[in-house]
């Protein structure tokens, strides 16, 4: 696993040392269970421990609309329980901020690391997400202007839909995690057993069958061309 991480880091790296521009912006999508989200970090971690600037990463998850913002749709209990699927993001928003981070990546100068003498503008800040609450954390991620390459990671980066297929545009490199569907939805399944969300593995596929998997062939059917396709070599990870 760790070989194929190393790969993807030089394959980024590579691609970020010819990139014309300052900053380089990447993202990586996969369907729910393809491992993106372990990928992302490992691949953060690989590229900040050999570089003098830094790479951040950059999760969607903090665009989910708030379980009270969901209470306000026309039917909430659906909304609920279908919590993941493209139409319980805020799109707009988040097609806004990765705009904004677009004009801020080509904008602001880069700083060497820890400086201190960074200002508010030059800092872009983004909501997280809390698996506690359940609820996104309005500026919980801040991304500093020492930053040069910055990792965007979530399922729906590389969607054919109005709003989400407008992301792959603002980017400079596209990854897709490929993963199998059914493989997926295994892993989701066990892991909502171990995490005890259900008390049983036919339960957890249940859960899984009535929302993930749902999403999982839709970005499959609906994927733009990525730039590079990865295989999924990671267990138990969004």
């Amino acid at each position: 696993m760790e070989t194929e991480y190393r790969r993807l880091a030089e394959i980024i790296r590579s691609q970020a040392n010819v990139h014309p521009k300052t900053r380089f912006l990447v993202s990586i999508a996969g369907i729910p269970g393809s491992g993106k989200t372990t990928i992302a970090e490992a691949v953060v971690r690989l590229l900040n421990e050999s570089t003098t600037s830094r790479t951040s990463v950059l999760s969607m998850d903090g665009f989910h609309l708030s379980r009270a913002a969901l209470d306000e749709l026309p039917d909430p209990k659906a909304a609920h329980a279908r919590r993941g699927a493209p139409w319980t993001f805020d799109v707009s928003r988040f097609v806004s901020f990765v705009r904004q981070l677009r004009i801020w990546a080509d904008e602001v100068p880069l700083a060497t690391p820890y400086s201190d003498t960074w200002s508010a503008t030059d800092i872009i800040c983004a909501p997280s997400f809390d698996h506690q609450s359940k609820d996104p954390v309005e500026n919980g991620i801040s991304i500093t202007p020492d930053a040069s390459i910055i990792i965007i990671e979530g399922n729906y980066l590389l969607l054919n839909d109005p709003g989400w297929r407008e992301l792959a545009k603002m980017v400079d490199y596209r990854v897709f995690v490929d993963t199998d569907p059914l493989e997926a939805r295994g892993r989701l399944a066990e892991r909502h057993l171990r995490a005890g969300i259900e008390k049983t593995l036919e339960d957890g596929y249940r859960r899984v069958d009535s929302n993930d998997f749902l999403n999982a062939i839709s970005i499959r059917e609906k994927l733009l061309p990525p730039d590079l396709v990865v295989k999924s070599v990671t267990l138990g990870s969004v």
